[in-house]
Order: structure tokens, then sequence, then C-alpha cells
């Protein structure tokens, strides 16, 4: 029996359906040229013409699934209104769903509940059938959205179940070396496919779950790999202790990393195609008394929907960044910790500031976001390609615009407030704390303090909170003690967000649902992450407190003068606009900050 459905899977051809056409071209949303140029399209990508017409923006998902629940008079099914029955993932093989775009999503009794993407594929229709009888199942058919397909699709390849897969096939190897008395090395063990596999499974679910960075720790009984999702690390898999040397050495592989070398720290990057499209990886391993332990960074290098309103920035700290923008000389300076967004930021800035008219040269380690038409280089310091070095060399490429990646000493931070003072724009990066710190870190960098007036036009301050998921956030009324929490930070506010936000009725903000959260954040109630700023400007009156007697005091009651939003302000706004939470805010901003 199976050998007849291997056959049938093999010549059964792509089915198009073209009563769907023939509808969509009588509610007129195809011409009939259209809908033979998208046939083809089908066909040529070996895909469903209706996911073509979604990815093209013909139609939505969701219409296209109401139109094809009116027209195959069929229920129409979502998947967050049922809770998905993994069992029944079973009565049907990943193959046959994925091949004949079918989903089982719960069975009662006899009955088994598929989702079904295109119903005038008679031959699937026809197999499926074939293999319920077999089974002695009925079947209950349901139209879902591609959205969907793709959601129960990606639950067959659970990272678990497929590296537990790999597993089996690595110890069926191991026997075979066993019985056979081979003695088989490490660098013979990774080529082979079951590792090769594991690492691959890793990676690709890391992506899929957005994740910024990958850990694999070895303890002396395991070896635990971590994601990092929306700043916060989760455990993803456990794997056996005796893999570790395996895995490790897969990775060095790919990277280019010495394999025999485990007592030194190394670094080393490498690139892969998924989803039809290049993913980097920036790779460190790092001794520990278990044996190595390698972090991976993911690099998205995609910048193009990277707008600075969808970072986070909006009233006065956007309206001073583009004020910034526009000049035709001086420095935008950016500063956090580690992972706030930085590199972001940069890429957003770019993109604004990056036409025809204007040459573009960046010094990045590494290379986070690839921006079309910016010549972007990577700096390598093994060689002596540092941030100095190649800021010397982007001064004789003409350059209208220099981006700096981070200003980490003397010799950077002096070229750097050259280049801004000789009729460039400079966008780069400090380690502070907050934005006022900028101007002490720079004079620390023995930068001459009548330089910075005329070369800093603004020093900016992020940091990066966790959005609350908009499908399932809960709204209530603050109490008491987060009433006075926000209150305090709106008086502390200029006066026309006062007279705006006040409110003698209290305020309703919205807080993670922990008791039921949804499916769409993957029960971790926030889904993404957003900037808080704050945008400290130079003036004249800045300009007195830098040339005269520094001093935080003087900054903050200047940057109060200027209207400035501290970071901690801009949050309490997006937790009014219930984008977060003000328990996440009070985590990562504390209400002194800058105020």
């Amino acid at each position: 029996m199976q050998s007849t459905l291997s056959a049938l899977i093999v010549i059964m051809p792509e089915q198009i359906p073209t009563t769907l056409i023939g509808e969509l071209i009588k509610n007129k949303i195809l011409s009939k040229e259209d809908a033979q140029s998208l046939s083809q399209t089908a066909q040529t990508q070996n895909k469903d013409i209706g996911r073509v017409l979604v990815e093209q923006g013909i139609i939505s998902d969701e219409d296209l699934a109401t139109l094809k629940s009116k027209l195959y008079r069929l229920p129409l099914i979502h998947l967050e209104e049922i809770e998905l029955d993994r069992e029944v993932l079973k009565e049907i093989t990943e193959d046959v769903v994925t091949f004949y775009k079918t989903a089982p999503f719960a069975k009662e009794g006899n009955i088994l509940r598929v989702g079904i993407i295109n119903p005038e594929d008679v031959k699937a229709l026809e197999a499926l059938k074939f293999i319920a009888s077999n089974k002695g199942l009925t079947l209950e058919k349901y139209i879902i959205s591609y959205k969907d397909f793709d959601a129960i699709n990606r639950d067959y390849r659970t990272l678990t179940g497929e590296v537990g897969k790999a597993l089996e096939s690595l110890n069926d190897e191991f026997e075979k070396d066993v019985k056979s008395a081979v003695p088989t090395s490490l660098e013979e063990i990774t080529a082979e496919a079951p590792v090769t596999k594991i690492v691959a499974v890793i990676i690709r679910h890391a992506v899929e779950s957005r994740a910024s960075d990958i850990h694999i720790e070895p303890f002396e009984d395991r070896v635990r790999t971590r994601f990092r999702i929306d700043g916060i690390l989760n455990t993803a898999l456990t794997l056996p202790k005796n893999l570790h040397s395996a895995v490790v050495t897969r990775i060095k592989i790919l990277s280019d990393l010495k394999i025999d070398e485990t007592r030194l720290a190394q670094d080393g990057r490498f690139a892969t195609r998924l989803n039809d499209r290049k993913i980097d990886f920036r790779v460190s391993t790092f001794p520990t008394k278990n044996g190595e332990k390698v972090v991976m960074r993911i690099l998205d290098p995609l910048s193009g929907s990277i707008d600075l309103p969808d970072l986070g920035l909006q009233g006065r700290s956007l309206e001073v960044l583009e004020r910034a923008m526009t000049k035709p000389f001086g420095s935008i300076l950016i500063t956090g910790p580690t992972g706030s967004g930085k590199s972001t930021t940069l890429a957003g800035l770019l993109k604004r500031m990056n036409t025809d008219d204007v040459n573009i040269v960046t010094l990045e380690d590494p290379i986070e976001y690839y921006v079309p038409g910016v010549n972007q280089s990577q700096i390598h310091e093994e060689i002596g390609y540092t941030f100095a070095s190649g800021l010397r060399h982007i001064l004789r490429q003409d350059p209208d615009i220099i981006m700096v990646g981070e200003i980490r000493d003397h010799e950077t931070a002096a070229l750097a407030t050259q280049a801004a003072l000789t009729g460039h724009i400079v966008l780069s990066t400090l380690h502070t704390n907050d934005s006022i710190g900028v101007v002490p870190r720079l004079i620390d960098m023995s930068v001459e303090k009548y330089l910075i007036p005329s070369t800093l036009n603004v020093a900016a301050a992020q940091r990066l909170l966790r959005k609350l998921c908009p499908d399932c956030k809960v709204q209530t009324q603050a109490d008491t003690a987060e009433v006075k929490i926000i209150e305090d930070a709106i008086n502390a506010m200029p006066s026309q967000y006062q007279k705006q936000l006040s409110n003698n009725k209290g305020y309703e903000i919205y807080k993670p649902n922990l008791e039921n959260p949804c499916k769409k954040c993957g029960g971790k109630s926030f889904k993404g992450r957003i900037g808080i700023f704050e945008m400290m400007e130079m003036t004249p009156e800045f300009e007195q407190i830098i040339l005269g007697n520094l001093s935080d005091t003087a900054m903050k009651a200047e940057a109060k003068r200027q209207g400035m939003i501290t970071m901690f302000q801009d949050g309490i706004l997006k937790v009014l606009q219930g984008t977060v939470s003000l328990e996440e805010l009070l985590e990562v901003a504390q209400a002194g900050e800058s105020a």
C-alpha cells in the first residue's frame, strides 16, 4: 500500500483551480489576462495560484479563504479558534500534508477534521480519502488560510521531533561503526547527515522563531540549546553530552574556525539561505570547564522594513532626529548597552538619508543590515583593519555621510570629530547610560571640549522593551501605585504632554495575558520589541554648559528646558498607548533616569 501511495504522490501534477479564477474574474479582482499570467507564474514556481495571489497582494489571505468558503460551500476554520490536537498529526504523514496541501487539526471518534486550501484539487482529495478509509476514518473538510496551513505544517517540524529523528539516525550510524570496528574521526562524524541535520534544524527553528542569538552550552550531563527571543533566553532543546563535540565541530567547519583548537576563544562567520533570503551568522566559541560554549548571533540583513516610526520613534524625539538629518555636517551619536537596538536605529537613519545625490560609506562590525545603495565595509581587526584605520581611508572616498559602527577609543573619536568638523555627517554609537552621558564620554576619550558643540548635533539614548501581544493583551485600570508612577512621569513632561495626557479619572493600561496567552505570540504574551528614546539636541545654552562648568545638574536642567522626553517618559507614553506594560518599563528603565 505504501508503494502505491508513493507512486501516486510522484505522478500527481499540480492542480490549478480554474473555478476560483473564474470567480475572481467575475468579481473583477482579476482580468482574464492577469489570470493567465498568474497561472503561468504559479506553474513556473510550482505553487498554488491562490498563494501567488496572496503573495502579490492582489487579495488578502483572509478574504481569499472567505471567498473559497462561499464558493465551495465548506466551513471556514481559523487556527486561533481551535485547540490544535498534535496527536492528530500522526494520522497523516508530513510528506502527504506537504504534497497534497491538506492539514489535519482535530479528531472526534472516527471523524478526522482536515483543513484544505485547494478544494478543486480532486486527486489530492481522492488520495486523502483513500488514506482515511484505510484507517477507518471519515473526513470532515474545512477551508483554512495559507497562514494557518503553514502554522500546522510547522507543527510537524518541531525542534525536538526533528532533532530526535536525526539522533536516531546518528545512533544507527554509531552502532554500524561499532559492529564494523572501524574507528571514525570527529571530522567524519560531523560530515554525516544526522549531525549536519541537527545543526541545520537548530538554525532554521531559531530563524523561524525570530531569535537574535543561539546559545549552545555544555554541562556535565547534557548540552543546553537556548534561543534569545525578544531579548529573553528560552531553552529550546537539550542534547546528549556525547554529541557536543560533533555539533561544535560542525559549526566550526561552517565558520572556518580551527577544529583542533579548544583552549582559546575563536570568532568566525558563515551565511546560509533560508526561505529565499540570505541569513548571516556571527559565531563565537568560548572555552568552559565542560567544553566549548558556542554563541551564534543571527544577522538578518534585510532593512527594507526598517522605518524610524516603526522602531518606536515619535513626537519630539523623531522631530529632533529629522532636523539633525537635514543639517550639512555634524554627528548623531546613539548610546545604549549592547543589544539595545542601536544598529537597527542607524540602519533606519541610513535608509532615510540614502538618496542618489549623496555618497554614504560605513564601517561596521558586523554588517547587520544591508542597505541598497550604501557602501558598507566590514571591519577586520585581526588584520589591522580597525574603525580608526578604516576611517582614515573613508575620508579619501569623498563621502557625504559616514557611519562608524562604534566609537570605542581616542583615535576613532578624534577622527570622527574631525570628519564632523570638515563637512561630513557622522553617525555612530557610544556606550553610556543616557544621552547626557555622551559629552563626558567624549571628553573622557580626549576630544577637546571646544570641538564638541560645533560637531555634535544630537546625543540620543535608547533601550528596547518587549511589545505586548496585540491579540491577547489584557486591559485593566491602573491601581493607586501605578497611577502615581504615571502621574509623576507626566508632571515631569513638557506642558503640551501634560495637557494631553493628564486624566483625573485614572488610566487604562494593558498587561500581558499570563493565564491564557494566544497562539499568535507562541504563548509568550509578548511579540516583538520597540524602542524607548531620548534626544539631547545641541543648542547655544547647551554649548555654554559644555564650555563652562560641565555638570550633570546643568545638563539635566538644559534637557528639561529643551522639552526633552526622557526614556522613562517615552516608555510611559507607550504604556498609555497600550504598546508595552508598565512592569516591563520598570524593569528596563528606572523613573530616575535622566529626570
